[in-house]
């Protein structure tokens, strides 16, 4: 029991049985931190969007190609999280990290365990020896055109697979039989 006063929190592994154990120290205890998170939103994501294809999810329409359907859905998603580390990887002068292209969408369901096992071993060592401070010395321009540093490219990295398994979450309870 704590004394009076001890305001501590406990020690807890906050990423219990979801591969904490098999990523390395990294020099950057924000960079590890941040790579564990992106792994665990990633599997959840997954979780998720299976949930929503074995209910019949509709996505709504948009003129956005990757919601043409929960496969496209699911692909862009993998395929997201290879750029946002192999984008690091240069912007860093690191080697690059050896991630295989996503399955076609034709396959992608089929084929995304294996591919997410691929993904998530690279990126669990890809930022290993980057020190804290190349973090955020500077802010790169993405893809897309809007600078981050890499520990704000690391944070949407974590982010996205979150944002999707909000969406479709809110989308199987919209479209749940009413009942059930």
């Amino acid at each position: 029991m704590r004394a009076t006063g001890d305001l501590r929190l406990p020690a807890v592994r906050y990423h219990r049985g979801m591969h904490q154990e098999s990523t390395p120290e990294h020099r950057s205890r924000a960079a590890r931190a941040l790579v564990v998170l992106h792994e665990r939103h990633l599997r959840e994501f997954l979780v998720v969007w299976r949930r929503a294809r074995a209910a019949g999810v509709m996505l709504p329409r948009t003129d956005d190609p990757d919601y043409a359907s929960l496969e496209t859905l699911l692909f862009h998603v993998l395929r997201a999280a290879r750029g946002y580390l192999t984008w690091m990887c240069e912007q860093l002068a690191l080697p690059d990290p050896g991630i295989d292209a996503p399955p076609p969408v034709e396959r992608v369901a089929g084929e995304a365990d294996a591919y997410l096992e691929h993904l998530l071993a690279r990126w669990r060592t890809a930022l290993v020896d980057v020190a804290p401070e190349r973090l955020e010395d500077r802010a790169y321009p993405s893809r897309w055109g809007t600078p981050y540093s890499v520990d704000a490219m690391l944070e949407h990295a974590v982010m996205h697979p979150i944002r999707h398994a909000f969406q479709l979450d809110n989308l199987l309870g919209e479209q749940a039989p009413a009942g059930g």
